[in-house]
């Protein structure tokens, strides 16, 4: 089983995994966060701060169930993690602070479960804590988060340091409660069997239901909801026996193709780079080859090593739905497909970095092993899009938030000795054609060189990507010289006429031809560019502007200040929802406007107020409230020094060729 432990940053996600570690006997020792020796923290900065970073996987076994458990960071800013863990995962476990209920990042998490259709089940924690409040989780869960939800059990002595867990169902169907008949009601939702004993006043059997139950949270139809608390261990057994009840076990396909996932990668001293693996396909075994298709190489499998119970062993080979650490293989990074990719789930998205920062090394001796350093934690963290500016000695990355910025000048610091500083960071922006249009390129000089194409450029709807097709023969244009065209396309885009990323066009190839005697390789690569920029200038872009969405509660006092300051930041509102003296605020808003919304946000309501934020889309942006920015290198509109770049004479940014 590979089943992925989710939560908002506190929730104590990871106590949970490390109760369960133990009860499990995978470890002796009970690991704490507190004290810096749990065994999913293994970074020195996350048992220093108390945080978890990176994804673990830890192995453990419960009943002769075999189960991964991928411990995935809670706190937003390290969302690219949760990300990597639910595409190697078939399973959930959610939790939820029975103190603070659902928080935003719940919504974030569950969201991303549903579109991936991962089976789900609940644990709230806490429960002996001071402002707990079992029965008010499962409102939560039930009417804002949208759950069919399942109670297994109930919580008895609730804020005490006695606080239980008990089986709702121990004594059914002799003892009543409203939480074992509102879970008989979700169930008839979804299953015909149990709706027609609803239906006709019969009392379900309590082992049909149960069954009926793992039948259909397997299905990710309903979920099964569980207490206790992490810090006295309690609740720990029951859900085990949850896990291997109701949520299911991995597919099996030994005989297909072998196809991977790089989920983690981190950096061993006596070991060199270890890639974190979920096969999704075939068998893998030590001195095998399987293709990266990023690096369009084969990688040789000198080494293989699993995780048990937060200590590595070797093995010799590794099977279709389990996960392995594929040893001192040199040039894979962390989100790299392996193998045959058709077999590799899909990416879904939790949360998307649309700020970038300037990193400064503070001694500028340490430039050039700051950008070494940068470009190491960009092969284990891709989503900080390492942007080397090396013409103005600039070194950029993406970042979500203020935390993911100290953990990185921390690590910096700690691992590589390098003491550095960040600028204010700055919004992503992006543009997209405004009108249809077309360009024609002719590279035919100074020869040897031929290259004549024909581009056309269309606007699309709003979040619709890139598209390309061509309706030029292989006649006109040789095969391998198109495949070349095809892959430059999105490399043209990165910089569009207004500086930033090209998005939501489509791209059509209507005319060209090749040279049997002096066309080259590189001469559709370098020509591609030339005529896709042309064919953006002639069609105009239009800056677009990443939007949060938002969802406001508060007391109905509120609702007049609150909604002339979201006017005032050019929001996007829905008309508001009221129950009893609160209301509901939802809507979209500028990015550029809510940076520091939250801090004036708590002030007005006094804290009793929640705001969540999260990554909406981007849209276009109103003439003057958008930032255009220089072309970084050379420029493909300025055709002798393109030309001259790509031959070698004229030196500039390395990164555009």
């Amino acid at each position: 089983m590979n089943i992925g432990i989710f939560a908002h940053v506190d929730a104590g996600k990871t106590s949970i995994t490390e109760n369960l570690l133990h009860r499990s006997g995978s470890s002796r020792i009970r690991g704490y966060v507190d004290a810096g020796t749990s065994h999913s923290d293994s970074m020195d900065i996350e048992r220093k701060r108390g945080i978890s970073v990176k994804s673990a996987c830890l192995g453990m076994s419960w009943k002769d169930v075999h189960i991964n458990l991928i411990d995935t960071p809670g706190h937003t800013d390290f969302s690219p993690e949760a990300e990597r863990g639910l595409r190697v995962t078939d399973a959930a476990i959610l939790v939820i602070s029975a103190i603070e209920g659902v928080q935003a990042h719940t919504f974030s998490i569950w969201e991303a479960l549903k579109k991936r259709h991962i089976p789900c089940l609940f644990f709230i924690n806490k429960i002996d804590r001071a402002g707990a409040s079992y029965e008010e989780c499962l409102h939560q869960l039930q009417n804002e988060l949208g759950a069919m939800i399942f109670t297994l059990q109930t919580a008895v002595n609730e804020e005490q340091a006695d606080a239980d867990s008990i089986s709702l169902w121990a004594n059914y169907p002799e003892q009543a409660h409203p939480l074992i008949e509102r879970s008989i009601e979700n169930l008839a939702e979804i299953n015909d069997v149990i709706m027609e004993c609803f239906l006709e006043d019969k009392i379900p059997d309590k082992e049909e239901l149960l069954k009926t139950l793992a039948q259909e949270c397997k299905k990710g139809k309903i979920a099964p909801v569980l207490c206790g608390s992490a810090k006295n261990g309690n609740g720990t057994q029951a859900l085990l026996d949850a896990m291997i009840s109701y949520l299911p076990v991995a597919d099996e396909s030994n005989e297909l193709p072998v196809s991977a996932y790089v989920f983690r990668t981190e950096f061993s001293k006596n070991d060199g780079i270890l890639a974190h693996i979920r096969l999704f396909s075939g068998t893998l075994k030590t001195r095998d080859s399987i293709r990266c298709p990023r690096k369009n190489t084969e990688i040789r499998i000198s080494r293989l090593m699993k995780d048990s119970g937060g200590k590595t062993i070797d093995i010799e080979e590794v099977n279709c739905g389990d996960t392995a650490i594929i040893v001192g293989s040199t040039g894979l990074s962390t989100g790299d497909e392996l193998g045959e990719i058709k077999n590799i789930p899909e990416a879904s998205s939790i949360n998307i970095s649309v700020m970038t920062t300037a990193v400064k090394a503070k001694n500028e001796a340490d430039y050039y092993a700051l950008s070494q350093a940068l470009t190491e934690l960009n092969t284990q963290e891709s989503s900080l899009n390492f942007d080397w500016r090396r013409e103005e000695k600039e070194l950029h990355i993406s970042i979500l938030g203020k935390i993911q910025t100290e953990i990185i000048e921390s690590l910096l610091h700690d691992k590589y000795g390098i003491a550095v500083e960040f600028e204010e960071p700055q919004i992503v922006y992006k543009e997209s054609p405004v009108n249809i249009a077309e360009a024609d390129v002719r590279y035919t000089m100074p020869k040897p060189c031929w290259a004549v194409m024909r581009f056309r450029i269309e606007p699309t709807e709003e979040g619709s990507g890139i598209t390309y097709e061509s309706k030029v023969s292989f006649d006109k244009i040789h095969r391998k010289y198109q495949n070349e065209i095809q892959e430059t396309i999105p490399k043209a885009l990165k910089q569009g006429i207004r500086g930033w990323q090209v998005c939501d066009a489509h791209i059509t190839l209507i005319d060209g031809e090749d040279h049997e005697v002096h066309s080259r390789p590189g001469d559709f690569i370098l020509a591609t560019h030339m005529g896709i920029m042309q064919a953006l200038k002639n069609a105009e872009t239009k800056l677009l502007e990443p939007l949060q969405a938002f969802e406001i509660k508060a007391d109905e006092l509120f609702l007049g200040q609150i909604s002339g300051d979201l006017n005032q930041m050019r929001a996007q509102i829905e008309p508001p929802q009221f129950e009893g003296n609160r209301f509901t605020l939802k809507g979209l808003i500028p990015t550029s406007e809510s940076l520091d919304y939250s801090i004036k946000f708590q002030s007005i309501t006094k804290g009793k107020g929640s705001l969540r934020l999260r990554f909406g889309k981007y849209a276009e942006c109103p003439e003057g409230s958008g930032k255009d920015r220089a072309y970084r290198g050379v420029n493909p509109l300025d055709r002798s020094q393109w030309i001259l770049h790509h031959r070698g004479a004229f030196k500039a940014d390395e990164r555009q060729t």
